[in-house]
């Protein structure tokens, strides 16, 4: 019997370190070649580590959180044969990056049931109203755990990290059925429980660059009302004349549409500002970020080129990567590379909102919720869909006159949707 030493690899990038995010063995676990031996979050994605050979794991190398240098050791292996006695030259293979759902458990236990499916059909514990097409956040051992107990996971309350229903819940939920099915906790019951949830992975990496963003850049946020009836119109007759065939068009793509147009006379807002070599980097490509909720936490995957893209292009790669994005599937390349953001929470937009800036871009433009108001036309009352934006810009970049100017142009486009059109 030999060891083989599996060492952080190198994922790219220059990147020097990594944050070891989970654990999917333990020690003393079988592995097989190829099978995901960890997670580690890059600064962009999290990247899964796959064993490049069979044996039984004798030792880990860091804890979930632990921050650890390319080259370090992650985990020891027994193997058949001499082992690795180069301690590990070729690194394991990286799998291509993506950015997986949240991973906070520190093992990842399987615990085989014999026909326990009857039981669970027959004492089921108190139920979480969740939607039929919810995934709730789980382990792929506690979904086969749940699995052979015939249960529905999205049935069950999750107690870990952002609600995650971890291999305690699905026996809690069977123990709650048998004692007292019919039991419903008062709502004016005291509570003294407290949970703890280490900040670690993304959401830790969320909060290191939110943080960044607001010591570095001088944010100054200008709003605006917009009177957006006239492009719900055409887009209510775009749908209904081409949505079959092309499909339906939500408001973003005009608004993509509307700062790529109003960027022409504003290059200095679809720029890139190195603090470091006091550089700044206009592009004349509009790449848009897409402030996307996953959950994870906020990603913002990126339409390449909204420039050369027609509304119902930018809506097909609007929904392609928001999508990759709540599923866990983009990749490093569709989250970096914006030279402006836009960010709306639709319906819950509010009336207005401080977005945070996504550095290096030096604007964010936000979109609040559409609401009906009566406004004076022309001497008349008359009731019209109104929409504010709520944008910030870096004060070290961007003059206060250049953003209103800025916001204005794409009010004006917004209100005469045809010019968005005209060349």
């Amino acid at each position: 019997m030999g060891t083989h030493v599996i060492k952080m690899p190198d994922i790219g990038e220059g990147i020097a370190e990594v944050e070891l995010s989970q654990w999917h063995v333990k020690v003393g676990d079988m592995v097989v070649e190829d099978q995901v031996l960890a997670d580690v979050m890059t600064d962009k994605a999290m990247v899964d580590i796959p064993s490049p050979v069979h044996g039984k794991v004798i030792a880990l190398g860091g804890q979930p959180g632990e921050v650890m240098a390319v080259g370090s050791v992650l985990i020891s292996i027994e193997v058949e044969g001499a082992g690795n006695v180069r301690e590990s030259a070729q690194p394991a293979p990286v799998k291509e990056a993506t950015v997986a759902a949240p991973k906070v458990e520190t093992t990842v236990e399987t615990k085989p049931v014999a026909a326990a499916a009857p039981k669970a059909a027959a004492c089921q514990g108190p139920m979480v109203a969740r939607e039929a097409d919810e995934r709730p956040l789980a382990s792929p051992a506690v979904r086969k755990h749940a699995l052979d107990l015939g249960i529905q996971l999205r049935l069950v309350r999750g107690t870990g990290p952002a609600g995650r229903v971890l291999h305690e819940d699905l026996e809690a939920y069977l123990a709650q059925g048998q004692s007292n099915a019919s039991t419903v906790s008062s709502a004016y019951a005291q509570r003294n429980d407290e949970e703890q949830i280490p900040v670690i992975g993304m959401r830790r990496k969320i909060a290191q660059r939110m943080q960044d963003a607001t010591q570095r850049a001088a944010h100054f946020s200008y709003v605006e009302e917009i009177d957006v009836t006239a492009v719900e119109e055409l887009r209510a007759h775009l749908n209904e004349k081409h949505g079959a065939s092309r499909g339906k068009l939500t408001l973003l793509p005009f608004l993509v549409r509307a700062l790529v147009v109003a960027l022409r006379d504003f290059p200095q807002i679809n720029a890139r500002y190195d603090d470091e070599t006091q550089v700044i980097t206009r592009l004349g490509a509009v790449h848009v970020g897409i402030a996307t909720q996953a959950d994870i936490g906020l990603m913002v995957p990126v339409v390449r080129h909204a420039e050369a893209r027609s509304l119902w292009d930018s809506a097909a790669e609007i929904a392609r990567l928001a999508t990759a994005a709540r599923n866990g599937k983009a990749s490093r390349d569709e989250l970096s590379g914006s030279s402006i953001t836009l960010t709306s929470l639709g319906a819950l937009g509010g009336i207005v909102s401080t977005p945070v800036l996504n550095l290096p871009e030096v604007a964010i433009v936000g979109v609040n919720k559409i609401v009906e108001r009566p406004m004076v036309i022309k001497g008349q009352i008359v009731i019209r869909k109104m929409m504010n934006l709520s944008s910030s810009f870096d004060h070290r970049v961007v003059d206060g006159m250049d953003a209103a100017q800025f916001i204005q142009a794409v009010r004006g486009l917004l209100e005469q949707p045809a010019t968005l059109f005209v060349d």
